[in-house]
């Protein structure tokens, strides 16, 4: 039976778009596999790893037979991937989906399609916010990558969003820094607050554009569903408190100085070449007129880098994990960053000059 019949991209494009959540070693082996459906010439691709569930839709099917089967996502995404540019066919024989290009031919097993253990959707979603998907996609890329990774508090494991009044607002931390960032939507919300699971967050990052596209966004107690495009995206929400995040961000801080961000990065990037792996602290000296940086590591090297700041406050010594600081300095896309510090044992801030909207917070370190 010929399901399929089309240019090798038309496949392969839904076949990357789902396969990103596949894991190759999974407690059922099912999982590893996507679910192909065909309705006519509509054809839905799905896959899923029980907490987070993708699907696609694309208008390639041939004749009016509804069929559904799952088989390995890797290996034929690898196979439409290392085929030359042409028609490729998908047929469907005595369980064994065979892939066919010219003279190329493969033949991959399948498993049954009803045993395929798919996301049920939520009855209720009592929040639905609507925004293009760059705005969405600039959101969740300016606090992303201060998400805990596998920590024992499994609420940091994740993406904290708060809608209230007009705004959505993102934030993250991973107990030593954190992320703040907000946007504007056109609709006004009641406050609603959810943490969006790391593994959901990173696959949006991969699957949003950079297009006034919208994105429909549907919370329900315990899943949220993202529809964009011709792409549903289902996951469950993390249970659990998110840190009150208004205590964590310092205010009222009078020593504060701009400074470029290029010229910190490439700084903090050498200073970086003499510390450890085990150890990544570099001191940072802020003083009247200018900023030192110096790192050392366990053989006695050292490096030392010195910028002039426009900076007239006390001198203050203190220490930074230099991983956190090139974290954001290469996220963020701006000229100039203001830093605004306490003293040697409080947290530094650093924001965007004249926004608000934006504020990454750093704990100090013991150099």
């Amino acid at each position: 039976m010929l399901l399929v019949k089309t240019h090798r991209d038309a496949l392969l494009r839904p076949l990357q778009i789902v396969s990103g959540i596949v894991e190759r070693r999974h407690t059922l082996p099912i999982l590893a596999n996507i679910l192909i459906r065909k309705e006519g010439e509509n054809v839905s691709f799905l896959s899923t790893d029980i907490e987070v569930q993708i699907t696609t839709y694309a208008a390639i099917g041939v004749d009016s037979e509804v069929v559904a089967i799952t088989v390995a996502a890797r290996k034929l995404l690898d196979i439409l991937r290392a085929l030359p540019e042409g028609e490729v066919s998908l047929i469907l024989n005595n369980k064994r989906l065979t892939v066919q290009s010219g003279k190329s031919r493969f033949n991959l097993q399948t498993l049954n399609a009803e045993e395929f253990p798919t996301v049920a959707l939520a009855d209720q979603f009592n929040t639905c916010i609507t925004l293009p998907q760059k705005t969405l996609k600039h959101l969740f890329s300016m606090v992303h990558f201060s998400m805990a990774q596998q920590d024992i508090r499994y609420y940091l494991n994740g993406l904290s969003l708060i809608v209230e009044g007009n705004g959505v607002i993102a934030v993250t931390t991973d107990g030593h820094r954190l992320a703040y960032c907000q946007v504007t939507a056109e609709q006004e919300f009641t406050k609603n607050e959810v943490i969006i699971p790391r593994k959901t967050i990173i696959e949006l990052q991969r699957l949003l554009e950079d297009t006034d596209e919208p994105v429909q966004i549907n919370i329900a107690n315990n899943q949220i569903k993202f529809n964009f495009a011709d792409i549903e995206l289902v996951s469950k929400l993390v249970e659990g408190k998110f840190p009150d995040f208004n205590r964590v961000i310092p205010s009222g801080y009078v020593q504060s100085f701009s400074i470029g961000r290029e010229s910190l990065l490439r700084s903090l990037q050498r200073s970086a070449i003499m510390t450890s792996d085990k150890f990544k602290g570099v001191r940072c000296v802020i003083a009247p007129g200018s900023l030192k940086i110096s790192s050392t590591n366990s053989e006695q090297e050292e490096a030392m880098e010195e910028i002039e700041i426009d900076y007239s406050g006390d001198i203050v010594d203190i220490g930074f994990n230099v991983t956190y600081l090139l974290d954001v300095l290469n996220n963020l896309k701006c000229d100039q960053i203001n830093i605004a510090l306490g003293d040697s044992n409080s947290s530094a801030l650093i924001t965007v000059p004249d926004n608000d909207r934006f504020k990454y917070v750093v704990m100090p370190m013991r150099i």
